[in-house]
């Protein structure tokens, strides 16, 4: 929606309809600039400036960020209107209220503060800009929160509307994805990852309140918490259900992507793992996030990833569970870069690779017990990996490894074409279950070539994973090339596993490019105003290896990515993909007296001997059981099957 203006002296036109000017007790930011001595002050520049009807006066705070000014109604109010004007300054008054969210709230703390309107332009100078708010549910406390670094500065601030509780059948939303608020007590900003910090976490979808419930929000992540963009974790008191998230839980993780033009690395890599067939794989939505009144831009909401149903497919264990079967799982570890940051007891070096291994389930590495048995069990798997015999199916490693999550993540990493493969990797064991699995996948903002270090990957005459290009966790590299290269029954498995997922489950370039294609048409509006918040286009951010100056060219980028790698895959010697595979494994004989029996006309299929057969598609769907000859069937390739014989018929 474009705000429309009108000079000053226009606005008591405005307060003639059913929206009439409303008027209140100013309140706002207490401490303010003084411009002369750059000491804070409360009587110079302050907030009834933003009330006096005179544009050469303005309100301007000490502090720079989080500063606001508003009203107190004394009753709620429905807001129909807004209208502001920016500091008289032309040397940079108009752009001192691009991003500002006007917001409302009934408890004077804040803590349920909604937007009812967010200012996308730059404003002009000497001149009110008025703006429709499209909100139904009334408000007592109104304010204008002041974008980041800028101290308010602001000349005046009117609001108009009609005095009631209004209702919630219409909250407002920057853009058609979900919107999250979170609101913290004294408006705190998060500074660590160990420092919970009390809130209230909203989320607005459908233009209905989705959630609103009090918890706590802390940073997350490594590298990424360097950016200016930050990315947190919110934990609800209670478990929540969120949008359409599978998994009813307390914790949940805003993903930055700061340095991904396309915001939408995550959101690919978390369908491809499900299209190759990772176990699990995390939910993932892109959602509009506002801290304390301050837009911050589009983020993705995605599972915390942990033991819990919907997630992570473990038992969470108890403090009791030290002996015995209840020993034995669930356990959630890390193959992780950065465990030595974490507290003692959570983490340990494995004994023969020295691998870096953090426990993320049970809290805290568990009862001292449990923390023993998971460093032994990985131990063992890394001994055997690094044993004279490793790769026999009997006493290698296959005795702990579920072979197939191992393949089915790495080749996820190879699609990827992820720098970080080796840097971080999540496991997981059951109890009572002897393997460890691997997965989900995660954080993936620097795949897809978007890393100088992997650079074009698709250039590449081996794995990425296996490359030494990218970051290393200690000595996961030759560990993983063992599994990965040197075993050739693993690598006859990894190349089944691809080529399955390649021929059934639309793992292919134009389906991918289609599903980037969908989500890019849905951030579009997001996108853009994600990126007036933050001024990265055209910029290196982190490990950026070319520069991006639109939101379209990023996703042409990466459409052309994922379009050149699958194919790329598809012809490298390494990868031996088989356009013929199937996930039905039926024992094919390559000639036999099922071939001389067979008949094909015009696409049916039958048998001169007249016996009974199946005929089944060629990822397993039965689509003839009986005698004489099939209906026409359409062209592909299928497995028709006869007194335990079986052979692949292509048809035309």
């Amino acid at each position: 929606m474009k705000p429309f203006i009108l000079l000053l002296c226009s606005a008591a036109a405005l307060s003639g309809g059913a929206a009439q000017k409303l008027t209140g007790t100013p309140i706002g930011t207490e401490q303010c600039i003084d411009y002369d001595t750059g000491q804070p002050s409360t009587t110079v520049h302050n907030v009834d400036n933003l009330f006096d009807g005179d544009l050469d006066t303005y309100f301007a705070t000490y502090q720079r960020s989080y500063t606001w000014g508003g009203l107190d109604l004394g009753t709620p109010h429905v807001i129909e209107r807004v209208g502001w004007a920016p500091r008289n300054d032309y040397w940079e008054g108009p752009a001192r209220v691009k991003m500002a969210v006007i917001q409302g709230a009934n408890s004077p703390d804040w803590l349920d503060a909604v937007p009812l309107y967010l200012i996308t332009e730059d404003g002009v100078v000497n001149q009110m800009t008025y703006a429709d708010v499209n909100c139904s549910k009334g408000f007592r406390y109104v304010r204008y929160v002041s974008p980041s670094d800028k101290r308010c500065n602001l000349a005046e601030l009117e609001f108009y509307g009609h005095k009631g509780e209004g209702d919630e059948s219409n909250m407002y939303q920057f853009t058609n994805n979900p919107t999250v608020i979170v609101n913290t007590v004294d408006a705190r900003e998060p500074f660590d990852k160990v420092t919970n910090i009390t809130c209230n976490i909203i989320m607005i979808n459908n233009n209905t309140y989705n959630v609103a419930a009090p918890g706590t929000i802390r940073e997350r992540g490594n590298s990424s918490r360097n950016h200016a963009k930050k990315p947190w974790r919110i934990k609800f008191d209670k478990k929540q259900n969120v949008l359409d998230a599978p998994a009813k839980a307390k914790k949940w993780t805003l993903i930055n992507s700061h340095s991904d033009m396309t915001l939408l690395r995550n959101v690919l890599a978390f369908e491809i793992s499900r299209r190759v067939g990772m176990e699990y794989s995390p939910y993932c939505r892109p959602v509009d996030v506002v801290l304390n009144g301050e837009f911050k831009g589009c983020y993705q909401l995605t599972d915390q990833v942990e033991a819990k149903e919907g997630r992570i497919p473990i038992t969470e264990m108890e403090p009791t569970d030290i002996s015995g079967e209840a020993l034995t799982g669930g356990y959630h570890f890390e193959i992780d870069s950065y465990a030595s940051e974490e507290p003692e007891g959570t983490w340990f070096t494995s004994t023969k690779s020295k691998i870096p291994v953090t426990v993320k389930s049970p809290d805290d590495g568990g009862m001292p017990q449990q923390f023993a048995y998971i460093q032994d069990y990985f131990n063992k798997f890394d001994e055997l990996v690094k044993s004279r015999m490793f790769s026999d199916e009997t006493t290698g490693y296959r005795q702990v490894l579920d072979l197939d999550s191992y393949l089915r993540y790495f080749i996820c990493q190879e699609l990827f074409g992820n720098a970080d493969a080796v840097w971080s990797v999540h496991m997981y064991k059951e109890r009572s279950d002897d393997f460890i699995h691997v997965g989900p996948v995660w954080d993936s903002e620097l795949a897809f070539d978007n890393d100088w270090r992997t650079y074009p990957a698709n250039t590449f005459t081996s794995f990425t994973s296996t490359s030494g290009r990218g970051p290393i966790a200690g000595g996961f590299l030759d560990f993983h090339k063992r599994i990965f290269l040197r075993d050739s029954k693993a690598a006859a498995r990894r190349s089944h596993l691809y080529s399955v997922a390649r021929n059934e489950n639309d793992l292919n370039g134009e389906s991918l490019c289609e599903f980037i294609d969908r989500w890019a048409s849905e951030i579009k509006e997001s996108a853009e105003l994600n990126f007036k918040r933050w001024d990265v286009l055209g910029k290196v951010i982190f490990c950026n290896p070319r520069l991006e100056y639109s939101f379209e060219e990023a996703i042409d980028n990466l459409k052309t990515y994922m379009r050149d790698r699958v194919d790329y895959l598809d012809r490298a010697e390494f990868f031996d993909y088989d356009p013929e595979a199937s996930s039905v494994e039926i024992a094919v004989n390559d000639f036999n007296t099922l071939d001389e029996d067979l008949v094909i006309a015009n696409r049916r299929i039958g048998l001169d001997s007249g016996k009974a057969f199946r005929v089944h598609t060629i990822d397993g769907k039965l689509c003839f059981d009986g005698t004489g000859f099939t209906n026409e069937l359409n062209a592909g390739i299928y497995i028709v099957t006869s007194e335990g014989t079986s052979v692949k018929v292509a048809l035309q």
